[in-house]
């Protein structure tokens, strides 16, 4: 495991021992990896730093890079004849935007480098780390997309800024409409299906999201007052509204997009391949309920990488959009 400690990674990492695997993190040291690993240190951003991973050989390698490609390269050559296949989380950003309602693995990509050293563009970025990947592994180089990846060990703060909001309870602020499909993977599905991947030996890409509609809007938010136990009021409002008051959707308001383009291109993806591969999607209450339940065992803060914006509607203006469009 490339990392471990973290979300993605230490998800992955728990499904493994829970299985009963050997699995051996490699990570900078920043975070203590789960109890029962082997740990590596080392910095991949030289490759210099790899040099804890020049000896040893892994029947499956699971890498969640977002940085500068050359970092998976790097990697990746050097485990390539030590290492049966190598699972590289991408994302759906890869697809050229906006991705049309429906796109499957097949759809039109951006561009990217292996050989980068640039980690500004996600996008670019993490489509050079899927170059990189099967440069070394070529058909062993399993290809992760992820859309959007709820549940415990988040360190985007989306969830758990939402269940903080509704936990204080009162007149909450609810993007409409109400019924608005979501799609997104729970991260202990996507791990769980990652590994049953790599044991079965799948190659190639794969959009790693739950159907759509798997959950609404509406779903998402009362499942967050149900497992906090507020007293909050979720009070509807149409997103021609929330626009309007100079909301910024995904940031201000997690995890909601208005309907249209960029709505279509993260709720609407194809995910016929990786369910028909055998993808499980827990139901979005039960999401909710774990990420609160950890939530609330680690005093209620979540972990925030520094790399990512910090999410979430400031109360002052969240008052005052209350008090001017809803009634």
């Amino acid at each position: 495991m490339l990392g471990g400690t973290e979300f993605v990674g230490r998800a992955v990492t728990e499904a493994a021992l829970a299985r009963g695997w050997q699995v051996t993190v490699f990570h900078r040291g920043n975070h203590a990896p789960p109890e029962g690993t082997a740990a590596l240190h080392g910095d991949r951003r030289d490759r210099a730093g790899l040099a804890a991973l020049e000896t040893g050989e892994w029947d499956a390698v699971v890498d969640t890079w977002s940085g500068a490609p050359s970092a998976v390269r790097d990697a990746a050559s050097l485990l390539a004849d030590r290492a049966g296949a190598y699972a590289y989380i991408s994302s759906r950003s890869v697809y050229a935007y906006p991705a049309p309602l429906g796109l499957d693995e097949d759809g039109p990509l951006v561009a990217g480098s292996a050989d980068s050293t640039d980690s500004d563009d996600y996008a670019a970025a993490k489509r050079g780390g899927e170059l990189a990947a099967v440069d070394a592994f070529g058909d062993r180089a399993l290809l992760v997309r992820a859309g959007l990846i709820l549940g415990p060990y988040e360190n985007i703060g989306r969830l758990p800024w939402w269940l903080n909001r509704i936990a204080r309870g009162g007149p909450v602020l609810a993007p409409g409409p109400r019924e608005l499909a979501l799609q997104y993977v729970d991260v202990r599905d996507l791990a769980e299906w990652t590994l049953d991947a790599l044991e079965a030996g799948r190659g190639g890409p794969y959009n790693m999201l739950s159907e759509i509609g798997h959950t609404t809007m509406g779903e998402l938010l009362e499942s967050c007052v149900k497992v906090t136990g507020s007293d909050a009021e979720l009070r509807w409002t149409a997103p021609e509204d929330v626009l309007a008051a100079g909301i910024e959707p995904w940031i201000e308001l997690p995890v909601w997009l208005a309907p249209d383009e960029s709505r279509d291109a993260i709720y609407g993806g194809d995910a016929s391949k990786v369910l028909a591969a055998g993808l499980r999607c827990r139901p979005v209450d039960e999401t909710v309920a774990d990420t609160w339940a950890w939530l609330q065992g680690i005093g209620g803060v979540a972990p925030q990488r520094p790399d990512r914006p910090v999410v979430g509607l400031a109360p002052e203006k969240e008052a005052a959009v209350l008090e001017r469009v809803v009634e």
